[in-house]
């Protein structure tokens, strides 16, 4: 089974919620680019189809982090299916139809520079990334306050946030804190491009 099938078979299982076809179809259309865009320009996923197979690392990351019995009877963090699925599936739902293919020269081993298929960035909506995948998803369907600060704050530090707000968002909605933690697992150690 192929990415895209296997997101399609995840989100139609998991997620009920009113809106969540009329989503489902946006992201099958011609209109979106979700299932051939890429993760990022140069990093992570940054191939053809990167942004879902990212997608689908996020949700099998934390899925497996939720798993974890500290993270239940120590950390009190459950959640349901259905969450689970929204966060890490369409947590980077910003990133739909703002990679433009483009190229760049870089040298080869012998020092030749080569002209390399790249992608460039273009987003003709600068609205942030966490919340602007939140003011997506929220014009399809309802989020949950803990959802919606979850895809919010998944970047965590690594924006140019303040230190207290993100520490503060992680505080009180620990989902945040593992929908970021699994966001960094599956760009760190599962996608080394």
């Amino acid at each position: 089974m192929g990415a895209k099938e296997r997101f399609v078979e995840i989100y139609r299982e998991k997620i009920k919620r009113e809106g969540s076809e009329k989503l489902l179809d946006f992201l099958l259309s011609p209109g979106s680019d979700f299932f051939t865009a890429p993760a990022s320009t140069r990093f992570h996923g940054a191939h053809e189809g990167g942004l879902c197979e990212h997608s689908l690392n996020v949700y099998d990351c934390l899925t497996d982090y939720l798993a974890r019995p500290r993270v239940c009877s120590e950390y009190g963090l459950s959640c349901s299916e259905e969450t689970v699925a929204v966060v890490a599936l369409l947590h980077d739902i910003c990133k739909i139809n703002c990679y433009k293919p483009s190229f760049r020269n870089v040298k080869d081993e012998k020092g030749v520079w080569q002209r390399v298929p790249t992608y460039e960035w273009d987003d003709t909506l600068p609205y942030g990334h966490g919340e602007k995948s939140v003011y997506i998803l929220s014009g399809f369907m309802r989020l949950s306050r803990d959802e919606a600060l979850a895809i919010r704050f998944h970047m965590g530090f690594s924006e140019t946030e303040k230190i207290n707000l993100v520490s503060d968002a992680f505080h009180r909605f620990p989902l945040a804190f593992a929908l970021h933690t699994a966001d960094m697992e599956a760009t760190i150690f599962l996608e080394k491009d």
